[in-house]
């Protein structure tokens, strides 16, 4: 491409590859986990993974499906960091996957006109491309989190790549 600029096209696709390569990661620790670890909290400020699996969701459904579709959505944020237990992995699971199948249809769908459009979110007035971003970073955050409590609970190395760089999961090295 000679076009220096940056292309709605390229933008979104990575964002959207980026969120289902968290949701991956993500996944794949929750799954390593036990109920009882995936509801701990190493103590009281700090969230269990379960936690920050309900929380991605609520993030995702607010900031991309309901504020940059315009689909009307509740969310209860409090509760995604007070909720003590419950739900299995695989619940939590399927409904950010759900999720996030979602979000990525609505980001692969948007036009360079949508990326500089400004969204009422939350308390902010963004524009789509910074909605977008904030999404793919808050995830990658909590990713990072997961990653490291669930290696901390199991002493186990659940890096994507191995010894030489290379990915584990089969997928392309590439960056979209």
């Amino acid at each position: 491409m000679n076009d220096k600029r940056l292309s709605a096209e390229l933008l979104t696709e990575y964002a959207a590859t980026k969120l289902e390569d968290h949701f991956a990661q993500v996944s794949r620790c929750a799954r390593m986990l036990s109920v009882e670890q995936l509801w701990h909290r190493i103590n009281g400020h700090s969230n269990s993974v379960a936690n920050l699996l309900l929380h991605l969701n609520g993030n995702i459904r607010q900031w991309v499906l309901g504020g940059l579709a315009g689909r009307e959505i509740e969310r209860d944020r409090q509760a995604e960091f007070d909720t003590r237990g419950g739900a299995e992995v695989e619940a939590l699971l399927s409904e950010l996957h759900e999720t996030v199948r979602e979000a990525c249809g609505v980001i692969r769908g948007m036009e360079e006109e949508h990326l500089a459009w400004e969204f009422s979110i939350q308390s902010y007035r963004v524009s789509g491309a910074a909605a977008v971003m904030h999404v793919v970073e808050h995830f990658a955050f909590h990713t990072g989190q997961i990653v490291t409590m669930t290696k901390a609970m199991l002493d186990v190395d659940v890096s994507l790549y191995d010894e030489k760089g290379h990915r584990r999961d089969g997928r392309s090295d590439e960056v979209p």
